[in-house]
Order: C-alpha cells, then sequence, then structure tokens
C-alpha cells in the first residue's frame, strides 16, 4: 500500500478510545472508526465511516466502507466521530464608523459677470469636394498561408496504485487501483514472489515489513512440522508394541 501522510489534525483517537474499541470488539459489538483525512488512492473522503477488525496497540485494523480489504491506520489517522470536534469561530464584528462632520460653507461676495463684445462670423469659404479614393481590392490567400489548426495531445493514463495484503495464514493479495476508481479485486499471490518484488523495489522499510511477516510464518511451519514429527513418533512406537504382543 502507497505510504500515506501523517496526520496533524486534532481529534483523534486517544488511549480511552482504544480501550473502548477494544472492548467492543471482546463483547462482539460493532465498532466503527472515522477517517481524519482522505485516501485519493482509494477513492475515500474525509470522514469516511470504516469497521473496526482489531486494535494491536495504537495501530487499528480497519475496513472502509466501500473496500473489501482489511487496511492497517495508526491510533492519529482516525477519530471517534465524523466531524472534527470543536468549529470556527465567529468573525469579530467591526467597529461602527463615526459618521462624518457636516462641512461647513463658505459664503462669498457674487461678482457681477462681464458681457463680452460680440464680434461679427466672417463668412465660411465654400468647402472643396474631398477626392475619393478607389476601393483596395481583396487579395486572394494562397491555401499554403493559412495556419494549421492545433492538434490536442492524448490523454496520459491514470494514477496506479498497487496495494500488498499479508492474512493471518501467510496468504498474499494483491489489488489494483486505478485513479480514485474503486479498488479492483484481490489477486492471490506467493509470499515468495512478493519477497522478490520488495527487494526489488530497494527499500529497507519495505522488505524488512514483509521478511517479518513470512519469517513469522517459517517459524509457525517448523513448529508445526516438529509437533506432527514427535507425535509420528509415538504412533510408531504404539503400534510396534502392539505388533510385539499378538
Amino acid at each position: 500500500m502507497p505510504p500515506r501522510r501523517r496526520s496533524t489534525a486534532t481529534g483523534s483517537l486517544t488511549p480511552e478510545n482504544l480501550e473502548t474499541l477494544a472492548s467492543a470488539l471482546s463483547e462482539g459489538r460493532r465498532a466503527t472508526v472515522y477517517l481524519i483525512e482522505p485516501t485519493p488512492s482509494l477513492g475515500l473522503p474525509e470522514g469516511t465511516s470504516a469497521k473496526v477488525v482489531s486494535v494491536d496497540g495504537t495501530t487499528v485494523t480497519i475496513r472502509p466502507k466501500g473496500v473489501n480489504d482489511e487496511l492497517p491506520f495508526e491510533a492519529e489517522e482516525l477519530r471517534i466521530t465524523r466531524n472534527p470536534p470543536g468549529g470556527a469561530g465567529k468573525p469579530a464584528s467591526k467597529p461602527a464608523s463615526k459618521p462624518a462632520a457636516p462641512e461647513v460653507a463658505e459664503w462669498t461676495e457674487p461678482v457681477p459677470a462681464t458681457k463680452a463684445p460680440v464680434i461679427p462670423k466672417a463668412p465660411a469659404a465654400p468647402k472643396a469636394p474631398a477626392p475619393t479614393a478607389p476601393a483596395p481590392k481583396a487579395v486572394p490567400v494562397p491555401k499554403s498561408a493559412t495556419a494549421p489548426t492545433a492538434r490536442k495531445g492524448k490523454k496520459g493514463p491514470e494514477s496506479v496504485s498497487v496495494t500488498i495484503h499479508a492474512g493471518s495464514d501467510n496468504d498474499w493479495s494483491v489489488t489494483v487501483t486505478h485513479g480514485a476508481r474503486r479498488p479492483g479485486k484481490a489477486q492471490s499471490v506467493s509470499p515468495e514472489s512478493v519477497s522478490r518484488a520488495v527487494r526489488e523495489l530497494g527499500d529497507d522499510t519495505a522488505r524488512d515489513a514483509v521478511e517479518a511477516v513470512i519469517s513469522h510464518a517459517r517459524e509457525e511451519a517448523a513448529s508445526r512440522v516438529e509437533e506432527l514429527s514427535r507425535q509420528l513418533e509415538e504412533a510408531r512406537s504404539m503400534l510396534a508394541a502392539l505388533e510385539s504382543d499378538s
């Protein structure tokens, strides 16, 4: 699964919330949490509800609404309510502006206007007719001179997210998500192919996480083989004893 950005928002799960969720799971009751931030790779907006599957320390394994996989989230990425606590404060009211003082008009003594002498106008000279210019002829534009129409480029492919999930019985699956669509159907893969692919990525954190799960499954399988071998030896001894008595 692609790494998620750590949330710094308030209202995340507290230790008391984690105890309440764990208690509800132990009693067989449904426990629900909500995402603090959106997860675009899975098409999950902020506030999406998710069913709690298990609680291990501060890691909560959930199944978000609309997603078939069980995904691990940290307590700081989840909250117990759909909406964040508190709200935005009301904007402070602006102080009323003081009314402007009325302006006092000053009195000025009116000055009598003097009449200008009337000057008789000279007769206007007759205007000569303006020469008419010949209309410009339209020049044909050759076809080769027309600008070519711009071609629209093809839209590139959408972003792709690949999620690797390990089950409790060492069963591994891969889910592919295109852009903001819903994840596709999970496909089973072998632990060896997952380990080989992670080593090729060169990410030490991802490699160590996968190797830890595979190593634990290998130890459990070895213990199971040892137990079955012991039971087989006991059965053989009992059969030998029964054959010697007959």
